[in-house]
Parts: structure tokens; sequence; C-alpha cells
């Protein structure tokens, strides 16, 4: 018998049309649910069985993986631009709005950046490049006498988890109350300013009463 090399075969143009819509499906369902979404919350969003999404995607790591590599890239991508602005405190700046605007109305994308499970291979070495590029941001602030001496990298990976946390609890009903604490970290943060910085607008005291009933729900759950 003749020998005969194995080629990939092109996916039909069903299963391409299908694939795209499982990928589609998947970021509305990650994105809301968060990655403890099952692949079949992810089959009912996308309209087809089950077994479809297994035969494109044979587990959830795969999925999470063709997801989120891009999205994290893009984060990676934008700290290493915010390290060409002119004034490295706006750069710093910049690059925690752009990247906590992403995360904030996407659960899934949050998770993958604060170190879920999920796909940990494939996204390691994506991930490894937002640490240095974010490292590079906080020197170059503090040589420059913007950003206090006395905070590193870990500080703002907890600072990012915390504002990220209550951007995606409350993106439903008020999606821009992260920006109001952000504000007020960065304050807390700058070496020296002639005032505080203005907060767009008084805070809605029902606003905080219903931040405050998710949040003690959600711990409710937990426990």
């Amino acid at each position: 018998m003749n020998k005969m090399t194995t080629r990939a075969r092109p996916l039909r143009a069903d299963a391409v049309r299908n694939r795209e819509k499982i990928l589609a499906a998947a970021a509305t369902v990650f994105a809301r649910r968060g990655l403890d979404a099952t692949l079949d919350e992810v089959a009912l969003e996308a309209g087809v069985g089950v077994g479809t999404v297994y035969r494109r995607f044979p587990d959830k790591d795969t999925l999470i993986g063709a997801l989120f590599e891009n999205a994290v890239d893009e984060i990676a991508t934008i700290a290493l631009s915010a390290y060409e602005a002119e004034n490295s405190w706006d750069g710093l700046v910049w690059f925690l709005s752009e990247a906590l605007q992403r995360q904030c109305v996407n659960r899934g994308l949050r998770e993958i950046v604060i170190g879920a499970p999920y796909a940990r291979e494939r996204m390691e070495s994506v991930k490894c490049r937002i640490a240095p590029a974010i490292t590079q941001l906080i020197e170059r602030a503090q040589r420059d006498g913007f950003l206090r001496d006395d905070v590193v990298s870990a500080d703002f990976a907890i600072l990012e988890m915390m504002i990220s946390s209550l951007g995606c609890m409350t993106e439903e009903f008020s999606p821009d109350l992260w920006r109001r604490y952000l504000t007020i970290v960065l304050d807390g943060l700058v070496v020296k300013r002639e005032h505080p910085t203005s907060l767009e607008q008084p805070l809605d005291e029902s606003v905080a009463e219903e931040a405050l009933r998710l949040k003690s729900r959600h711990v409710l759950r937990v426990h």
C-alpha cells in the first residue's frame, strides 16, 4: 500500500458556520455568567445540539482558549502601547481604564485575567506578556515622580480585581460605577496633586444599596 500524507481536511461551510455560532454564543454566555457556565448553556445560546459543540471543541478548556486568547493578548498590547505615552502617569491611567473597561463588561475575561484555572497552559504564555509590561508602566511612573514608591505590581493586580469585581456586579444597572472608584484609588496612588480629582456625579444611594445587596447575596451563595 502506498503511504499517503495525512492532511487536516478543511471544515465544510456548515461546520464553519456552526463554529462561529458557538464562539459567538460562548462569548455571550461567558461574559454574562463567567467561566462556570457549561457547554450545555453555550449550545442552548447557539441554537445547536451539545454534540455539535463537542465536535468543534472537545472540552471547555479548548473553547475558552479559542475565545479568550486574543482578548488577553489585547490587554498585553494595551500595556505596551501605554508605555509609549509621553506622560508616564497618563499612560498608566489610560492602561488601567482600558483594561478595566474590558474586564468589567466581560466576567469571563476578568476571571481569566485574575487567574481562573481554565485553559491555563494555553493562556500562560499570553499572560506572561502582561506582568512585565505593567511592571514597566509602574516603574516608569515611579521614576518620573508621579507614582508613590511603596506600591508594587501585586498591588495593581489586587486593585484591578477589586474594581473589576464591582464593575461586573453592577454592569447591568450602573455600568460606569467602577470609574468612580478607580478615580478615588488613583488619587491615593499619585504622589502630588493640587486638589482631589473631581468625581463626575454624586453616588446615588439606591445604586450603593443595590451593589451592597448583590455583594451580600454573592457571599451567602459562596458560603
